[in-house]
């Protein structure tokens, strides 16, 4: 009997630590949260608003560089751009969403020949640009973010 006594006495006394759970400060849980979120993605684009009833993510990330060249290519159609060369050249536009939902242009990489072939070309860009409305920035866990974009635009004259 005394056996069974001291065995259970044993058990209870050692029990207890099966049932404690391992307590971690919330600074331990953010910093392990922060390592498993892919900050190189979103979980929703910044959306215009012939885009915002999309689900997907990649249908969303189609519809709004989509929506952002056409804009661009039509502010450029409009100048019916016109030289004595025939020139093709890709003009690199890096941009940016911030969180409040607005674009700005970043960087803008015009060649050479095409800078002395259409001097304010820079200028109808950006302008077109800042003629953009978004209705929302790009979110993160549900948490609006600010993103960057890269857009390569083809200009091309003559025939």
């Amino acid at each position: 009997m005394k056996q069974l006594l001291f065995v259970g006495i044993f058990l209870l006394a050692t029990s207890c630590q099966f049932f404690d759970t391992e307590k971690i400060t919330s600074e331990t849980f953010y910093e392990q949260e922060m390592k498993t979120i892919d900050w190189k993605c979103v979980d929703q684009y910044p959306a215009f608003p012939n885009c915002e009833n999309e689900t997907e993510k990649a249908v969303q990330k189609t519809c709004f560089t989509q929506a952002l060249s056409e804009h661009i290519y039509g502010t450029i159609a409009e100048k019916e751009l016109k030289t004595a060369i025939q020139l093709r050249d890709t003009i690199i536009m890096n941009f940016s969403v911030e969180k409040n939902a607005t674009l700005k242009v970043t960087h803008i990489a015009i060649d050479s020949t095409l800078q002395q072939s259409f001097p304010l070309l820079e200028d109808w860009l950006m302008k077109s640009v800042e003629e953009i409305h978004l209705i929302a920035p790009a979110y993160k866990r549900g948490v609006p973010v600010q993103t960057r974009f890269t857009l390569p635009i083809v200009v091309q004259t003559g025939d």
